[in-house]
């Protein structure tokens, strides 16, 4: 198994209160509870090391509606390997680290409120707006060396003013005061160029796909 991705599932299962992953030959299955993500099946190997017949396999054996797989190759590839039956997201997700340093103590912007707290493991920072609303948020799960990075958003109306920024920068010296040294994320392409500014590399693709049938085939 790839050991970053070992350490996400460990990270995003803090963050998101998830049951324990339960391990596979293949990856882990993790329980969800929730209505449209019930399960995700993440693979355990990255790039050319995620073969066709092991995602086959997996997917074939899913029959209800709202499991999700999580594969870290692209997608243009995982998506001649599954039948229609899926939803698969045409853009890639990116899998990251970062290794993690105390950078000083960022500001937020005149008017705006920085606000951070931890509960259940699990640390968590709020951007307020002038007028209260919220700005920005993210949060963050260290899990011993490692810190998952999760749920990084920034308001439309308060892009272009450094708050995503603000955002990670106070998550990682939260991490670092933990005690983590390597951060890790799944980021989207919109959040890929706001942490590669802040240093972040990308290790490998990620492809998400739903299982969702046409309603023909569930009944």
């Amino acid at each position: 198994m790839n050991e970053t991705v070992r350490a996400w599932v460990n990270g995003w299962i803090v963050s998101r209160g998830a049951a324990p992953p339960l391990a596979e030959p293949w990856g882990w299955t993790i329980d969800m509870g929730m209505y449209g993500h019930v399960t995700r099946h993440v693979f355990g190997a990255t790039d050319e090391g995620l073969d066709e017949t092991t995602v086959r396999k997996v997917a074939g054996a899913v029959t209800g509606q709202g499991v999700w797989l999580k594969a870290f190759r692209d997608p243009s590839v995982v998506a001649g390997w599954l039948d229609g039956s899926w939803w698969i997201d045409p853009e890639p997700g990116f899998l990251m680290t970062l290794p993690l340093a105390a950078d000083g103590a960022p500001a937020a912007p005149d008017g705006y409120r920085l606000r951070g707290w931890s509960r259940g493991g699990v640390t968590r920072v709020m951007v307020a707006a002038p007028d209260g609303s919220l700005a920005a948020r993210g949060q963050i799960a260290p899990t011993g060396g490692t810190a998952v990075i999760d749920q990084v958003e920034t308001s439309p109306d308060h892009r272009r003013k450094g708050l995503g920024s603000l955002v990670v920068r106070t998550l990682q010296n939260a991490a670092v005061r933990q005690g983590a040294r390597t951060g890790i994320l799944a980021g989207t392409p919109a959040g890929r160029g706001l942490y590669e500014a802040l240093g972040w590399e990308v290790v490998a693709l990620l492809t998400s796909a739903k299982h969702d049938p046409p309603v023909s085939a569930r009944t």
